[in-house]
């Protein structure tokens, strides 16, 4: 065991050597780079510069989130806090701020479902009410595509349909757009939403009423200051719009890398574990979603494994529709897995990646850590600590004190990452500097010290919609319709 850990990049304030940019220059935070220079496909005639944008719900709340969205184009300003950049303004959404693009609302691009309707569903058990509920947005959701086409549809919730979806026992808990699910066969609203409105192709956002000021009693929430809330709400929106809003950065000298994410989730029917593979993709964050074969547990582990087949398929997969995207193949790939990789996946792995032609391959897995670090003084480990257990074995602080904002953001005593390689072309320290920067990949939020690396925190995500769809329905490739 190493005996002192390491900090990965000391010289830029606790994150990786890998960073992001926006467009043409970086920041070690993300809503810093956006506010300066724009979004990275600013200059791209293919970014969108006008965003209509389609919502469904009841007058009310179509008419709150919609005076929310305008209010906060204009800018939000920052709350008062000993620590301001952890809570920066937000620039605000049009031609001339942020993401230099702008939304635009239109009656046609309204749909209002009547409060009786909603009223109505009570007279159902709770998974009735649930696949009612979808069906209702659903319904409304395609009439908005077929007469107005929007780029990004919103379904705005009232507290009303919440409750009767959260149901008594679950009034308290602010799982607002689920339902427990598993519980009694009730499926989760928000995951069945998503699968059943792959078939409209148009990527789609559940809101709350809290997210624009509106509270229930019985949904007590703990809200991030207004400003944080626009900044991770718009970056969603833009990417969903078709938006690249930044990026890994790539020395000239690397290989070109394609990421995946592979995870595993249970069947409706809890009888079935499938597998699912999540965002192939390279340094943009263009991808792809690939659906893979059915995965058994071992007895001798009790981890989840493919089977060579369907290991060797499952990344030849991959890669052709990798290269069917970008017009060539990598020639590295950097595969994570949330289980450990058995011989019979790390050979089946090299010989897809053998029979394309691929010069590198890691294979990488990665959860909880076998150990914990304490840190003289009042806060814990900065981000970016980082340890060598054994040869294949390392944790990775991927939250942590943050020298930039002057504390540790998160409310609880931060846990850090296992990274496990079942093998590895790049050394582990590389690895581990690649899993820092894929953490700062997730488009849902502008904070840069995710725990997860994307691609296990979007194939985690994937896997919990995939399961309502059936093995034979087509899915949509996009990332922008699970998140």
């Amino acid at each position: 065991m190493r005996r002192f850990p390491v900090r990965l990049n000391p010289h830029a304030s606790a994150c990786a050597a890998t960073e992001l940019r926006a467009e043409a220059y970086g920041h070690i935070d993300i809503r810093f780079g956006l506010r300066n220079y724009g979004p990275l496909d600013l200059a791209s005639d293919l970014g969108p510069r006008e965003i209509p944008v389609g919502i469904v719900g009841t007058s009310e709340t179509v008419e709150g989130i919609r005076d929310w969205l305008e209010r906060c184009s204009s800018g939000v300003a920052a709350e008062e806090t000993p620590h301001p950049y952890l809570f920066p303004a937000f620039p605000g959404f049009n031609e001339e701020s942020g993401f230099r693009s702008k939304l635009v609302f239109d009656e046609r691009l309204q749909r209002l479902i009547p409060p009786r309707e909603v009223i109505n569903l009570a007279r159902s058990d709770r998974a009735e009410l649930v696949e009612a509920a979808v069906n209702l947005f659903l319904e409304e959701m395609r009439h908005l595509v077929e007469t107005a086409d929007p780029r990004v549809i919103i379904c705005a919730l009232p507290w009303s349909l919440l409750d009767l979806i959260a149901g008594e026992e679950d009034a308290s808990n602010d799982n607002a757009t689920g339902s427990g699910d598993g519980k009694a066969g009730v499926p989760d609203f928000h995951h069945l939403l998503k699968a059943r409105s792959m078939t409209l192709r148009k990527p789609i956002q559940l809101v709350k009423p809290s997210t624009y000021g509106v509270h229930s009693r019985r949904h007590p929430t703990q809200l991030q200051d207004e400003a944080t809330r626009a900044w991770n709400f718009f970056t969603a929106l833009y990417y969903k719009a078709g938006g690249t809003p930044w990026r890994l950065t790539r020395d000239p000298k690397e290989l070109t890398t394609c990421y995946v994410g592979v995870s595993f989730f249970t069947s409706c029917d809890g009888e079935t574990l499938e597998t699912s593979i999540a965002q192939v993709f390279n340094e943009r964050g263009d991808g792809v979603i690939v659906r893979g074969a059915t995965a058994t547990q071992s007895k001798e582990d009790r981890q989840t494994h493919l089977s060579e087949e369907d290991a060797h398929k499952l990344l030849a997969d991959a890669l052709a529709l990798y290269r069917r995207e970008h017009k060539t193949l990598p020639a590295r790939v950097s595969l994570f897995k949330t289980s450990r990789h058995n011989e019979d996946e790390k050979s089946s792995f090299h010989a897809a990646a053998d029979e394309l032609h691929i010069d590198s391959l890691d294979l990488v897995s990665t959860g909880g850590a076998d150990a914990k670090l304490f840190r003289r003084g009042a806060y814990p480990p900065l981000r970016g600590t980082f340890l060598t257990l054994d040869e294949r074995s390392q944790l990775l602080y991927t939250r942590g004190s943050v020298e930039f904002f002057g504390t540790y953001p998160g409310l609880y005593v931060p846990q850090p990452l296992g990274i496990r390689c079942g093998h590895a072309d790049a050394t582990p320290k590389q690895i581990a500097q690649e899993v820092l920067a894929l953490t700062k990949m997730n488009w849902n939020n502008t904070q840069f010290d995710g725990h997860e690396p994307i691609t296990v925190r979007s194939a985690h995500q994937v896997g919990k919609i995939l399961k309502y769809v059936g093995p034979n329905d087509p899915i949509e490739p996009r990332y922008a319709n699970y998140m």
